[in-house]
C-alpha cells in the first residue's frame, strides 16, 4: 500500500474482511469500514458530527466516534448510511446532520 492511499480497518479494530457487510438481525452490518486512527489523526476537513436525521422518517441515528471521524476526515468516504428506525442502509441524499440540516457527506 502506498503512502497516498488511506489506510482502513473495521470499527472493531480488525482488518477489512469480505464478510463485514453481512447483516445482523437489527439490519446493521456485522462491522463497518473506517479510516485508521492514524489516518483520522491527520485532521478533519469537516466538524465531527455523530447524529443525523433520516429525512423520509424523521428519525435521528447516532454513529460511533470512529465512523463520525471518518466522515469528518473524508466526507465522501461513504455512499450511504444506516437508519435505526427503518433498519436499513440508504443513500446519503436521504440524511442531514441533526445540528445543521446540511446533507450528510457534503
Amino acid at each position: 500500500m502506498t503512502d497516498d492511499v488511506p489506510k482502513t480497518q473495521l470499527v472493531s479494530g480488525g482488518p477489512v474482511t469480505g464478510d463485514h457487510r453481512a447483516l445482523k438481525e437489527n439490519g446493521q452490518q456485522k462491522d463497518y469500514v473506517v479510516l485508521t486512527a492514524e489516518e483520522r489523526a491527520k485532521g478533519f476537513v469537516r466538524p465531527v458530527r455523530r447524529t443525523y436525521l433520516h429525512t423520509p422518517c424523521g428519525t435521528s441515528t447516532t454513529m460511533s466516534q470512529a465512523i463520525a471521524e471518518t466522515y469528518a476526515r473524508d466526507p465522501s468516504f461513504y455512499t450511504g448510511t444506516f437508519c435505526v428506525n427503518c433498519r436499513g442502509h440508504f443513500p446519503l441524499e436521504q440524511f442531514v446532520w441533526a445540528d445543521t440540516g446540511d446533507q450528510v457527506g457534503s
